[in-house]
């Protein structure tokens, strides 16, 4: 019987994500597993700890990654910290905006929001005005807006926070090892994250961070997290103190791939990693404009590890896609939302942005439009 697994072919991911995993991951991967509850496990799961810290910028103590992939990230992040009738602020520029408004209103909060055009960012004194007129519980906001390839001014909506009671909430799931985020410096009271954009590890676990402002709003819940497995207030015993509390089965094999993940950014060291982003993606756009395209971003809000191409007119945007991934062997993705069919999406995620990656793909791209 054909075994499907060995026809699987090597694909360049270019794309929003997943990006290319190092082989050093996929080896972590492949080890033995071990017990959820052995101290040689316990052992690997605070040095992940203590790296996403390393990464965040921060000292926050709950700081771990969450069983799945970074949707329940998002997930853990909102329904530890809404109840119902609560009153929040989404700042919508893209579809993963929207996400957060969505599960949101599935809790029951009173949600307002602040919506951007696509491929523009959240501009900070329109948010600083709806600040004034009305208090919110959480503001929430995307970081890298992985739909359109814009930048959020993260920092600068949390310097209106400052010495506020608001908790605010950063979507990192593209941003988190692609560039820089000083969770504590910046205020950010909770965050969320993915393994599989610029940590370049295989979709299945999601980094969270919560502030000592974020854990205390989670102590004094009126009542339950209506999500067990999600549950911080429980989750939290398996991953601090001396003897560990078990909640579910960890995915234990994720955990390794995550941790040779992060040791690999330590090795190489995270401004290095950030200047290597920034490096192929301004080879990228040159490369992309010396072929008569254009970019969907103005160069001040452009994500270096996701980059929005407009689509030339009378260019069929699935076939080139379909020639890329069919003759090239290389993905990239398309729009979203309002943008589909008007924008290619290309990613440079970590280990996928090399600058051969992005010769490769002009080559490709030059043969199939010309």
């Amino acid at each position: 019987m054909d075994n499907l697994l060995d026809n699987i072919e090597e694909i360049l991911l270019m794309g929003p994500g997943p990006s290319c995993v190092h082989d050093t991951v996929y080896d972590a991967l492949s080890r033995k597993t071990l017990g959820h509850l052995d101290p040689y496990f316990i052992r690997i799961m605070d040095a992940i700890k203590q790296d996403l810290r390393t990464l965040l910028n921060t000292e926050n103590t709950l700081t771990i990654p969450m069983s799945g992939t970074g949707s329940s990230g998002m997930e853990a992040c909102f329904v530890n910290l809404i109840e119902k009738d609560d009153p929040v602020l989404i700042l919508i520029n893209g579809v993963f905006g929207m996400r957060m408004q969505d599960v949101a209103q599935r809790l029951g909060a009173r949600v307002d929001t602040l919506e951007f055009e696509w491929g523009t960012p959240v501009i900070a004194s329109q948010v600083q005005a709806k600040l004034v007129a009305t208090s919110y519980k959480i503001v929430a906001v995307v970081h890298a807006e992985t739909s359109t390839g814009v930048k959020n001014p993260v920092q600068e909506i949390g310097a209106l926070l400052k010495d506020s009671e608001t908790i605010y909430l950063v979507d990192a799931v593209t941003s988190l090892g692609g560039i820089e985020i000083a969770m504590d410096a910046w205020g950010i009271d909770a965050l969320y994250s993915g393994t599989q954009k610029c940590l370049s590890c295989p979709p299945g676990l999601a980094p969270l961070s919560f502030s000592e402002k974020a854990v205390a709003a989670l102590e004094s819940r009126r009542n339950k997290v209506p999500s067990w497995y999600l549950d911080l207030s429980m989750i939290i015993k398996y991953w601090k103190g001396a003897t560990r509390a078990y909640h579910h089965t960890a995915p234990l094999n994720m955990h390794y791939g995550l941790y040779q993940a992060l040791q690999l950014i330590m090795e190489e060291g995270p401004d290095n990693v950030y200047r290597r982003h920034r490096a192929c993606h301004e080879e990228l756009v040159q490369g992309l404009e010396s072929l008569g395209l254009s970019m969907l971003v103005a160069p001040g809000d452009r994500l270096p590890m996701l980059n929005s191409v407009r689509i030339p007119e009378g260019v069929d945007e699935a076939a080139v896609r379909s020639a890329l991934l069919n003759e090239y062997k290389i993905e990239i993705g398309a729009g979203l939302g309002p943008l589909a069919g008007k924008i290619w999406r290309i990613g440079l995620m970590g280990h996928t942005a090399r600058p051969e990656n992005v010769s490769r793909l002009i080559t490709a791209l030059k043969a199939i439009l010309f």
